[in-house]
């Protein structure tokens, strides 16, 4: 009751021992027995925890509180006058609170209320002579009878968008607004008596709204709306039915007998909401031996407790050894045996599911560094694992040799080659291989073809192509590998050696190969207009790969390297001063040269930048000097710190973010243009000489041979990495395990062709 942490039975004397506070509040709960007869109610909003809302299903509990003083657990009950009145308003306080996790929860799965459109108080409507009828609907260009959606301008009915695997409409209806401008449309189906379910479109909103005069505008086109019978699901209620549902079939392997399984290594994570992405991350991380050696078996849960902080809460390496213990000591993989099996005990243990065990500490500390993280969207599982594996490289900073990140590390090197027949070599380290996906190495092209044709044929039918005559690329892994390292040509390349722009060719190497290599499917790109895309392709994906041929060989004989950049060259490219910025600072009375070099030395970031330079420079003894003489050296140059940590982002170093960002003029694009085009900056401050034999830098990285094991895959379902599920396959003890969320058990048929993150265990030759 001081520091208000809890522990379960095990630690509270840990925790006494550590601190010397003797007062704690125990509370005990007796699981509530539940009618059988309680009815399910269908969810009709997107929510967790609310009224209309999903139903968690959680246990009701009777509660009993008592105060425990140590070291002799004297018990004394609670509510008690004979308590003094410090120690009862603070238990009130506990008793009463309601948790930051729970208030979240229900805040983050709340779906927002839908908006009042602009368009819907001043709608035009077209008196074109149109009357729907209240059945019997088509799409005005097309056989569709589905999916249709009436314009409440002119009253043209026309069907929806296409999905993704071409089932949906043929996307007549965003054509015709696209053509017209004609902004709101409803979905015929969801129109009812109760006009506030029905499913109105804004398309200059892209997003459903609601339409006060709804009624009116139907009214327009004849609809009685109070006869109509509701037959088709709104746009919320087809989500409602997917995350009801998650019927996908592959990647969970639905409609399986999947036999479940218990014991060390073998417990689930339960889903915190949208959390999969970690769940499915974290398993196959700790499934290695790296992490499993530093957090499980060399690291006693108590000797973390008692090393840890004052609050083990915030400390990462305390909730890692927690998260491990709990994963790998098969304590908490046991089965849940629900209350309506226990009359048959062997059918209840064979099909019970475990409880698995909730991470919110883990999350909560390795989200505090990335908010994003804290919150209850999905989120990318690649973006996790790196963030993470900052976060342990970080925390283990001190002790290098602890750090089981490091097995992930390894080492790229770029060649790149002018036409002068020079080279230049710069080099990174990173903890994925992100590989981008051949189609034109598909396998299966005459099927992808006739594919093609049978889908045209359907679609200029008004039909649609079903599921089972659906067609995907299949690309080998090794395409993606050979992609990788294959030539690439690199436009309006710089050659210092030329002086001039040219087109350069790139090759790109390992200088080590890791434990365990991560290989990053690019299943997600963009097209024209940055609409993102999801590849739907296959990899095959065989269970060992060699990639010893990847290996890059550093500077060769008989090979040049490019020469640095001259000083005659940086110059020509000094930055002009903006003569906006400078006349604003003319105008306030400050010195015309004076504010030029204010402007110059500041990257003409702005006004304000450029007057905090000037104030601080006024008694510099060359402030009068001209420009040509007396401008300030690269050191002195204002860069803009969150320009340099964005291009940190990007993967370059700090050295060369600067130097690019004072070269551009603080234009992020630019700066970036930059680097490419001048690689022999990131080549001298990557390496303080070039050889055949690695730099120093290198030492530290894990390195071995070529040949690795294919061990685990975390896949994905959805549209987006920020939507969708995440679900985990791990090769344990000669054969694969399916780990989605709280459900483990033996996998039938593993996705090992619909990855996304792919994890390879090297092999010892």
């Amino acid at each position: 009751m001081n520091t208000f942490l809890a522990f379960g039975k095990d630690c509270v004397g840990w925790n006494y021992e550590k601190t010397g506070n003797p007062v704690y509040l125990h509370i005990k709960q007796i699981k509530k027995q539940v009618g059988e007869d309680r009815p399910l109610k269908k969810p009709t909003l997107l929510a967790i925890g609310v009224d209309g809302g999903f139903d968690t299903h959680e246990p009701e509990f009777e509660e009993t509180h008592n105060i425990v003083i140590l070291p002799d657990y004297v018990t004394l009950p609670f509510p008690s006058v004979e308590l003094p009145e410090k120690v009862r308003l603070a238990v009130d306080a506990v008793l009463m609170a309601e948790g930051a996790e729970r208030k979240e929860q229900i805040t983050a799965w709340t779906a927002d209320k839908k908006q009042i459109s602009q368009y819907a108080m001043n709608l035009e409507q077209i008196k074109n002579g149109v009357t729907v009828p209240p059945s019997g609907w088509k799409c005005s260009k097309c056989d569709k009878t589905e999916n249709l959606w009436l314009n409440l301008t002119d009253g043209m009915i026309l069907c929806g968008r296409r999905n993704w695997d071409g089932t949906g409409g043929n996307n007549h209806a965003i054509e015709h607004y696209k053509e017209t401008g004609y902004p709101l449309a409803v979905k015929l189906g969801t129109i009812t008596a109760d006009l506030e379910g029905a499913d109105v479109f804004s398309y200059p909103e892209d997003e459903s709204i609601e339409d006060p005069l709804l009624a009116q505008h139907l009214g327009f086109f004849g609809i009685d709306f109070s006869s109509l019978q509701k037959t088709e699901m709104t746009t919320a209620e087809r989500e409602l039915d997917q995350n009801t549902n998650f019927d996908w079939n592959r990647i969970q392997e639905s409609g399986k007998e999947v036999e479940p399984l218990y014991g060390p290594g073998y417990t689930g994570l339960i889903n915190l909401g949208n959390s999969c992405y970690m769940a499915s991350t974290m398993q196959v991380v700790f499934s290695t031996r790296s992490f499993c050696a530093r957090y499980y078996l060399n690291q006693d849960l108590r000797k973390a407790f008692e090393t840890a902080p004052a609050d083990p809460t915030v400390d990462l390496n305390m909730q890692l050894t927690k998260l491990a213990h709990g994963l790998l000591s098969g304590r908490y993989s046991i089965p849940a045996i629900q209350k309506d099996d226990i009359a048959n005990d062997a059918t209840s243990i064979s099909k019970a599911k475990q409880e698995g065990i909730p991470p919110r500490m883990f999350k909560a500390v390795i989200a505090a560094s990335h908010p994003e993280f804290s919150t209850m969207r999905q989120q990318d599982a690649l973006e996790f694992f790196l963030h993470f594996l900052e976060q342990v490289e970080r925390v283990n900073a001190g002790n290098p040799a602890l750090d089981p990140s490091q097995s992930f590390k390894f080492g790229i090197e770029e060649r790149i080659s002018c036409p002068s027949g020079k080279v230049a070599y710069n080099r990174r380290v990173d903890y994925i291989l992100s590989l981008n996906i051949p189609l034109e190495q598909a396998t299966n092209k005459e099927q992808l073809e006739a594919f093609a044709k049978l889908k045209e044929e359907k679609t200029s039918e008004g039909k649609e192509v079903s599921s089972d005559e659906i067609v995907r690329p299949r690309v080998p892994l090794v395409a993606c590998l050979a992609n990788y390292s294959a030539p690439e040509e690199v436009h309006d390349f710089y050659s210092t050696a030329l002086k001039a722009k040219t087109t350069a060719i790139k090759t790109a190497g390992l200088i080590s190969f890791p434990d365990y290599l991560v290989l990053h499917m690019r299943k997600f790109v963009m097209e024209a207009g940055w609409v993102p895309k999801k590849l739907d392709v296959y990899i095959d994906v065989p269970n060992i790969i060699d990639i010893s041929h990847m290996r890059s060989k550093g500077l060769q004989p008989g090979e040049e390297l490019l020469p640095d950049a001259v000083a005659e060259d940086e110059g020509s490219q000094r930055l002009m001063a903006n003569e906006d910025i400078v006349c604003q600072l003319v105008s306030m009375g400050f010195n015309q040269l004076h504010c030029q070099k204010a402007a110059i030395n500041t990257s003409n970031v702005g006004v304000e930048e450029a007057m905090n330079w000037l104030l601080s420079h006024m008694d510099d003894p060359d402030i009068d000097a001209p420009i040509s003489q007396g401008s300030k050296n690269d050191d002195d140059i204002f860069v803009d710190a969150s320009k340099v940590d964005t291009l940190l982002s990007f993967g370059f170093q700090e050295e060369i973010a600067r130097k690019a960002l004072k070269a551009s003029g603080g234009d992020i694009e630019k700066a970036t243009d930059w680097i490419f085009s001048h690689p022999t900056a990131s080549t001298s401050a990557d390496m303080d000489s070039m050889s055949t034999s690695p730099p120093g830098v290198d030492a530290a990285l894990a390195d071995g041979g070529g040949r690795y094991r294919l061990i685990g895959i975390v896949s994905h379902i959805g549209t987006s990495t920020l939507c969708g599920h995440y679900v985990a396959h791990i090769y344990k003890e000669g054969r694969w395990v399916i780990f989605n969320d709280d459900k483990v058990g033996v996998s039938v048929d593993p996705p090992k062709d619909m990855g996304y993150l792919y994890f390879f265990e090297r092999l010892d030759d």
